[in-house]
């Protein structure tokens, strides 16, 4: 049987492919799934638990549950200043995996491009591919921080560019990018014509400063969707709640694709969904913290190492560089596994401006990361 090629254009993620792998071995420490080493606060648990005993197990609206959206349109309001309608300005996805393909199907016709900066989460290539795409990939690096500027963007949009997608605090790399910054990006979308595309998931996960929300920037609510969720934040991913923002006619045309392909998230996820504003503000202090704590730990204990490694900014990913081994990132991530039993990510994987780096999540305990950190330096001396 023949497959659609658009399909078989796309590999596999390669962020499963290690998190399969360290499935079944023995002690192995795991730096590999970004995923919160913290379990789902209790009143968020609690909220959840009691849904399903006062019997809340029936579909919800495809926008997802009113006081739910009516929750994030106060959020929004109070973090940054800019308000969206729970009646058509919100949609409740199932994590922003969901949100990301959605909006992708919703904007792009065939043959449209679409400007990527990388390195970049592995799903937004594939996203677009599977919605008739082609992305563009805009590569940073190192030398400017992993941070995007206006110039590269110009050179890469021709005709055919529709828009343009980023995400700051960024994974792989922990960037971020300040207002200014921000703003002459904005210029360039202004300039073009362009949509946006802003993955915001780790907003609430930055260690200096204040996160600027893109489409709070002047003229940008209008162009930009939104996207965010409760995965890292709130210690809440396998509970699958995510969230689109944008103008009504953008949400409502991601609207129809949820409903014939998602229909809703899960009714006790979005219960403990509202719980998490209402209640999460000081569990997510507590964590953040912790990450920054855990931030400070692995960032000089690689660079000791001889691995040059980027201070993240926010997020909680480090990207160490690995071109003194003279191995490849795939090379490296699998002798690391085999040998060592420490999982990392081959960060080509997020892009190829991702070469010759791996990325390293420190969403495990200060114990693990100096173990991880002793054997990757054992294995570093052969």
């Amino acid at each position: 049987m023949k497959i659609a090629d658009r399909i078989q254009q796309i590999p596999p993620s390669g962020i499963r492919k290690f998190f399969e792998m360290v499935i079944g071995m023995d002690d192995v420490i795991s730096l590999g799934v970004g995923e919160p080493d913290f379990v789902t606060p209790w009143s968020i648990r609690e909220a959840c638990i009691y849904s399903l005993e006062k019997g809340y197990t029936s579909y919800t609206s495809n926008w997802g549950l009113r006081e739910l959206r009516d929750e994030l349109s106060l959020q929004m309001e109070s973090d940054y200043g800019i308000y969206y309608n729970p009646e058509d300005q919100i949609l409740v996805t199932t994590g922003v995996s969901e949100a990301i393909d959605l909006c992708s199907r919703a904007i792009v016709n065939p043959r449209d491009e679409v400007i990527v900066v990388e390195p970049c989460y592995v799903s937004y290539n594939p996203c677009i591919v599977l919605a008739g795409g082609k992305p563009v990939p805009v590569s940073t690096s190192i030398s400017n921080d992993f941070k995007v500027t206006p110039e590269q963007i110009k050179e890469k949009i021709t005709k055919k560019t529709k828009a343009i997608i980023f995400n700051y605090p960024n994974n792989p790399t922990g960037a971020v990018m300040r207002k200014k910054e921000l703003e002459e990006i904005a210029d360039v979308i202004v300039e073009y014509d362009l949509i946006a595309i802003s993955d915001e998931v780790y907003d609430r996960l930055t260690y200096e400063g204040r996160h600027t929300c893109f489409a709070s920037l002047n003229g940008m609510q209008d162009r930009t969707i939104l996207l965010n969720g409760f995965s890292k934040s709130y210690a809440m991913t396998g509970w699958r709640i995510g969230y689109a923002l944008g103008t009504p006619k953008i949400i409502g045309a991601m609207l129809k694709v949820h409903q014939y392909t998602m229909l809703c998230a899960p009714i006790t996820a979005q219960m403990a969904a509202i719980d998490a504003l209402k209640n999460g503000k000081e569990n997510v202090t507590e964590m953040v913290q912790e990450y920054d704590r855990r931030r400070r730990l692995i960032v000089k204990g690689l660079n000791d190492l001889g691995l040059d490694c980027f201070e993240p900014r926010g997020a909680f990913y480090a990207f160490p560089s690995i071109k003194n081994t003279g191995m490849t990132s795939k090379e490296f991530a699998e002798g690391l596994l085999k040998e060592q039993k420490v999982a990392v990510v081959p960060g080509d994987v997020f892009g190829k401006s991702g070469s010759g780096f791996v990325r390293c999540a420190y969403a495990v305990s200060r114990n693990e990361i100096k173990e991880a950190l002793r054997r990757i330096g054992n294995f570093l001396q052969g």
